[in-house]
């Protein structure tokens, strides 16, 4: 990790203070309008007027846009560089829906209602649907390309979500809440939901960060890379395991959020390089940062209702997608 280069401290200072302003804009940006004196009621606890209590409210909504932000950042980072696909994404590749699968199933069969139990549900979920996408997408000839494993990862998501339907239609009782949250959204986050996935997250974000080496090796090629004297197979299953707990947690926590994980790693790799020991935490931020600004935009644009995160991050991300494809074709990738 190369800090001398030109304007790549510089960066990294505005990429953190694009943080700090989005955590900003988030509490103090809403459906209606709070005075300056309300806003401080609101963050110091003195809930004496609507204003102060919205921006009460606002408070673990930020938060939880940061953490899931960052997770689902981080580990778009990690897949693209564990399948060395750039079209790689935890909702491209079906991550996602496998985790909403799982905690959809845990709700409608076994009545599951513990935040720690979803959790468990979004990790197992996001790790059957992460082999089984690879499992798929390696037969053949030539094995795991990005052309294979994106097709199986729509196609795994498509399939999920049809049976998340089919679960969801005959319980009238659980249709309403379970469709809000499979938009994917942070409205109406509490603490005492965040506060149980902070080990998940803690975990995950400790396996991805000790994958960096193994990253970057394999950018090199797995041939130079294992002459490097890396364990492939070794430091493959740790990044994917940080990777499935950061998007089984994240989902688990919003729903499917998609294309963070897309965009973000493209643009830090643009703006900051390809060393993952520096990527993988920016990613975090930048993850976090585009979560937050697509909050807070969802508040503004639909005054005086609002709309989920995941809407805005889909028509932010689905241009993305289209003018990465379009790049790697004209590359012949």
């Amino acid at each position: 990790m190369n800090l001398a280069r030109p304007n790549l401290s510089l960066r990294i200072i505005v990429v953190i203070a694009v943080l700090m302003l989005t955590a900003f804009l988030s509490l103090t940006i809403g459906t209606r309008s709070v005075p300056w004196a309300e806003i401080w009621d609101g963050l110091t606890g003195h809930i004496d007027t609507i204003g102060a209590a919205a921006v009460s409210v606002r408070v673990p909504r930020t938060v939880l846009a940061i953490l899931a932000g960052a997770a689902l950042g981080m580990a778009g980072a990690v897949i693209q560089g564990v399948t060395r696909n750039p079209l790689a994404d935890p909702g491209i590749l079906g991550v996602n829906a496998g985790a909403a699968l799982f905690v959809v199933i845990g709700i409608a069969w076994f009545d599951i209602s513990g935040a720690t139990t979803f959790l468990w549900l979004g990790v197992a979920g996001a790790g059957c649907a992460a082999v089984f996408v690879y499992g798929v997408g390696s037969t053949g000839q030539g094995g795991a390309t990005p052309l294979k494993l994106t097709l199986a990862g729509t196609a795994t998501s498509i399939a999920a979500s049809a049976f998340i339907i089919a679960v969801v239609l005959p319980r009238n009782d659980i249709a309403g809440s379970i469709q809000s949250w499979q938009v994917g959204g942070v409205g109406g986050a509490r603490f005492d939901t965040i506060l149980p996935a902070l080990p998940f997250l803690g975990a995950g974000l400790l396996l991805s960060l000790a994958s960096a080496r193994i990253l970057n090796a394999l950018a090199l090629g797995e041939e130079l890379a294992a002459g490097l004297g890396q364990n492939i197979a070794t430091g493959r299953a740790l990044a994917a395991c940080g990777a499935i707990v950061l998007c089984g947690t994240a989902t688990a926590l919003c729903g499917p959020i998609g294309f963070v994980g897309l965009v973000v790693p493209h643009v830090c790799r643009l703006t900051l390089g390809i060393d993952y020991r520096l990527l993988l935490p920016m990613s975090a931020v930048a993850g976090a940062c585009l979560l937050g600004l697509a909050d807070v935009l969802g508040r503004i644009i639909a005054r005086p209702n609002e709309l989920d995160v995941g809407i805005v991050t889909a028509f932010v991300g689905a241009p993305f997608f289209i003018w990465t494809v379009r790049r790697q074709r004209m590359r012949g990738l």
